[in-house]
């Protein structure tokens, strides 16, 4: 049974293009479909979570990363009484507009952008990966995603200005999403948070005792695993931490998040669209122990001295290949190249370079540009 505030199928937007429904999958079903058939959503398999694949094969990747971010959101739904189809597209394709060498690899294509007065934006991207780039069907560009799916991707984990941004008109810019794609913004920073202190703590980069006096959220769920298994190694305790590191936070949102649809009187969906804020979150507590994990993370791991040069090469790969591209546009795919004239240059360029997998662009900098890449 659905909340009265939860986003119904029946009364979706509907499709770009319409299309007849189908006999047994509902709308909702059918874009969760699409985006797991769709290429991009493939490529997730090679691109950087945290950590490149010379690392190991054992740690996450995007896919792996959207995998989970997906389970949590549909426990999470399913609790609030929302669309648990809806969450689970919108999880799905919420990483699908990244560029290859995560962050960093992001951060290098918004400055060779914004040397040329533009931006990139990986959930703008994302829109445009599922509106046009995906090319399945006979009768239509993209995906064909229903409203809501292309309303999420842009608005799960911010709101955006009309003024600023009027191609985006359509989707609703002074009202807050529906719940279902509040979540996400919230579900995927639960899934990294303890993803990451899994995989930094494997790769020997982050220590216990400094996660222990740096992470009281863990800290204090180590304690109670500890007790719990006395004798058992340590390994096994910090599964169990992290376990229950996870559980507190799932737990702390859901019924944070319900407290505040409670307390601002929502019923309707519409109710939640007309809200002056976002009602999914954490408690103060719990929000103040996520910041602490997050800053942790950053500080230890994200920006450690055992990352920093894989991340400044990736940024370095991503930068060479934009400029050779824009200097030599030539060597485009010719379904690119035939985009130029109707995009900029540096747009058409900047889509090529966002699709590109961790090892694809290394292969083609090493090709086109001398080997100069050195290894990753």
């Amino acid at each position: 049974m659905l909340a009265e505030y939860a986003v119904k199928v029946e009364n979706s937007r509907g499709r770009r293009h319409a299309e007849p429904l189908h006999p047994y999958r509902n709308d909702y079903q059918r874009d969760r479909d699409r985006i797991i058939h769709a290429r991009a959503f493939r490529r997730l398999e090679n691109k950087t979570q945290v950590f490149t694949r010379r690392f190991s094969d054992h740690f996450r990747n995007r896919l792996t990363h959207t995998i989970e971010v997906t389970q949590i959101s549909r426990t999470i739904a399913g609790v609030l009484g929302l669309n648990t189809e809806l969450v689970e597209a919108l999880a799905l394709v919420h990483d699908i507009g990244h560029p290859p060498f995560g962050h960093s690899g992001e951060t290098a294509l918004d400055e060779a952008m914004r040397r040329r007065g533009k931006s990139f934006n990986h959930n703008l991207h994302a829109l445009r990966i599922v509106e046009d780039f995906e090319q399945r069907y006979a009768s239509f560009r993209g995906l064909n995603l229903t409203f809501e799916v292309r309303e999420g991707i842009i608005k799960h984990s911010c709101d955006w200005d009309e003024k600023e941004y009027p191609q985006l008109a359509e989707y609703l810019l002074d009202e807050r999403p529906p719940l279902e794609a509040q979540l996400i913004d919230h579900t995927d920073e639960i899934a990294y948070n303890t993803a990451d202190l899994d995989d930094g703590y494997e790769a020997h980069i982050l220590e216990l005792d400094d996660i222990r006096a740096n992470v009281g959220i863990f800290r204090r769920c180590w304690e109670q695993a500890e007790k719990r298994f006395p004798g058992a190694a340590d390994k096994l305790i910090f599964n169990e931490a992290l376990k229950a590191m996870m559980d507190c936070m799932v737990t702390d949102l859901v019924e944070a998040t319900a407290r505040r649809v409670r307390e601002a009187g929502v019923k309707t969906l519409d109710d939640v669209r007309g809200c002056r804020k976002r009602l999914a979150g954490f408690s103060a507590e719990v929000d103040a122990e996520r910041r602490e994990a997050k800053a942790y993370l950053y500080r230890a791991l994200y920006d450690s001295d055992a990352l920093r040069p894989e991340k400044a090469r990736g940024a370095e790969i991503v930068s060479e290949m934009f400029e050779y591209l824009m200097a030599h546009p030539e060597q485009l795919p010719n379904t690119y190249r035939v985009k130029v004239g109707v995009s900029s240059l540096e747009r058409v360029v900047c889509d090529y370079v966002a699709g590109m997998t961790d090892g694809f662009i290394f292969e083609l900098h090493e090709r086109l540009l001398g080997g100069a890449a050195g290894d990753l």
